[in-house]
């Protein structure tokens, strides 16, 4: 059997202009990436911006994640090949992946087997440098914070009260808290930081969530990067560094094309997790997709619980944007581990604990209901699935008035999603009464409890009394309007990655809230979340090599 990587070199990719032309995009309004890659210029985002033409947008999302796999980046590339079988005008709008997951447990974003964007080592690496522009972005704000209290502290900035971090595209659980400056007096102020992994930087959501560049300088100049000696909020505007951040951020604001193995258009632009950030594509790639597509699939990191309902609530509320189907990616592997199955005894057939798995798959249907979408199951086929399986997770989804659907893009490409993609284009024709889970005016208390309440399903929120004097703070600042943002695990429903399935009867603990003035919303970090992940044992990168040709192997 060929992995992932193989099949993708196997595969003869067309110039990225051919694949441009499908949706009307000449080589004009390209800026090339070698062969395969390109830039959508500034003017073409801008022609698309003002066009009237709307396409349908399709959100995948999945259940919580186990390490048996889900394959939601899989179903979204397949449904995208799918949708073009069918004769429709699509294009797919995915997250650039981070390096960190790739060299440490989690993998890529490229899709697998058959269904994958291509091509995939470049996306899964450096791609056009985003990500590493964004790095750049963040820690010469970090520079520039540190020199300005060396060169006399005009603003009267607190170091003690400094929030801003720096960052790094990698995990590195050693840099989370550490001291800088040190050295004598012409090394700087001593001080307390630490670093964020690059996709959680409040630059990268900035990014994604502006629509133009001057938006992104505006965004930029209102982050809050700390305090004064006498408590008064400092912005980056203050430190006049606005224009040159985003002067780092001119290409990287630009939505990147790819292809699929079966050329089906792919824009691939920004990546903050879902885990610790809103977890969704850029804005700017999503809006520039509906205006040249029919259908547009894309989707929203980790569970339902996180990627989906900061999708609906942060991306949507500020795009002004709406899905018009979700669909929600199970597995019958996936589920059977929520069901309490050992991931070793996983291709044995057992039924029972599918059934029991299943409640994980139900509350994630009962929570998107509340956002008035319609929504379809796509059951991530595998060899060992059997029969009686995949019926029980048919009659879970139907048991809350959603039909599921076998896909089969790993190992067939867009031909095995053929019949979701039927259906999600009956979907799409269905009326929609789409709703976000809280109104703007909602106190940042109670939207934090509401979404803890009406999609974690615990019983309460217990905080720390700084976080609430934070949150008084912020109000009285006027940023009570903003969404919440929740940093939480992506591994349980809950906040403790241990309690797999549907649990219950569990307090959400909110150990601090961070507010993020240029992003539009508010952090809120739960449990023991990390804002700088950590490798495993035996990372990834312990697999990954290259060969004289720099042909690179062991990648997925």
């Amino acid at each position: 059997m060929l992995s992932d990587i193989e099949i993708s070199q196997k595969n003869k990719m067309v110039h990225i202009n051919e694949i441009a032309e499908k949706v009307g995009i000449s080589s004009n309004d390209l800026e090339l990436y070698g062969d395969y890659k390109a830039k959508i210029k500034l003017t073409k985002i801008n022609e698309a911006f003002s066009s009237k033409k709307k396409g349908k947008l399709i959100l995948v999302t999945a259940i919580t994640p186990t390490p048996a796999g889900e394959g939601k980046s899989t179903v979204s590339v397949g449904l995208g090949d799918a949708l073009n079988h069918i004769g429709k005008k699509v294009i797919i709008a995915l997250r650039e992946p981070s390096l960190g997951p790739c060299f440490g447990v989690k993998g890529g974003a490229t899709g697998g087997g058959y269904s994958q964007i291509v091509p995939m080592e470049d996306i899964n690496l450096h791609f056009t440098g985003d990500i590493h522009a964004v790095s750049n972005a963040n820690n010469l704000l970090s520079s520039i914070i540190d020199n300005h209290i060396y060169q006399g502290n005009e603003l009267g900035i607190d170091p003690r009260l400094i929030s801003w971090k720096r960052c790094v595209d990698l995990n590195d659980r050693t840099l989370r808290k550490i001291v800088v400056g040190l050295g004598g007096a012409t090394e700087g102020t001593p001080r307390e930081d630490g670093f964020n992994i690059s996709v959680a930087s409040e630059i990268m959501a900035v990014l994604c969530l502006s629509k133009s560049i001057s938006e992104l300088k505006e965004r930029i100049g209102n982050i809050v990067i700390g305090e004064t000696f006498n408590r008064r909020f400092v912005k980056v505007k203050e430190l006049k560094v606005q224009g040159a951040i985003a002067a780092l951020l001119k290409d990287a604001i630009k939505p990147n094309l790819v292809q699929t193995l079966e050329k089906t258009p792919a824009i691939v632009h920004g990546g903050p997790f879902a885990n610790i950030a809103h977890g969704c594509n850029s804005l700017m790639a999503t809006k520039t997709a509906l205006s040249l597509a029919d259908y547009v699939v894309t989707e929203a990191g980790f569970g339902a619980d996180l990627g989906a309902e900061k999708f609906m609530d942060i991306k949507c509320r500020i795009g002004d944007i709406e899905p018009s189907t979700v669909v929600v990616v199970a597995t019958v592997r996936a589920l059977k581990m929520h069901g309490g199955v050992n991931k070793t005894m996983l291709s044995s057939p057992d039924t029972e604990a599918v059934r029991r798995g299943s409640a994980n798959l139900k509350t994630h249907l009962e929570n998107l209901k509340n956002f008035g979408v319609p929504i379809v199951v796509a059951i991530n086929n595998f060899v060992t699935d059997t029969e009686d399986e995949v019926n029980a997770i048919k009659e879970a989804a139907s048991g809350c008035g959603v039909r599921a659907v076998i896909t089969k893009g790993w190992a067939d490409g867009g031909k095995g999603v053929v019949e979701l993609a039927h259906e999600v284009v009956k979907l799409c024709d269905t009326p929609a009464k789409f709703r976000q889970l809280y109104p703007d005016s909602m106190g940042l208390k109670e939207k934090v409890e509401t979404i803890a309440s009406v999609i974690y399903r615990a019983d309460g929120v217990s905080w720390q009394p700084n976080a609430l004097k934070k949150l008084k703070l912020y109000t009285e600042e006027g940023f009570g309007n903003f969404p919440v943002c929740i940093a939480k695990t992506q591994n349980s429903i809950s906040h403790d990655k241990s309690l797999l399935g549907a649990p219950s009867g569990f307090t959400i603990p909110v150990r601090d809230v961070w507010l993020s003035a240029g992003a539009g919303f508010i952090v809120v970090l739960t449990g023991d979340i990390m804002t700088m992940p950590g490798l495993p044992k035996v990372p990834s990168a312990e697999l990954i090599d290259v060969d004289e040709n720099g042909v690179i192997s062991g990648l997925f």
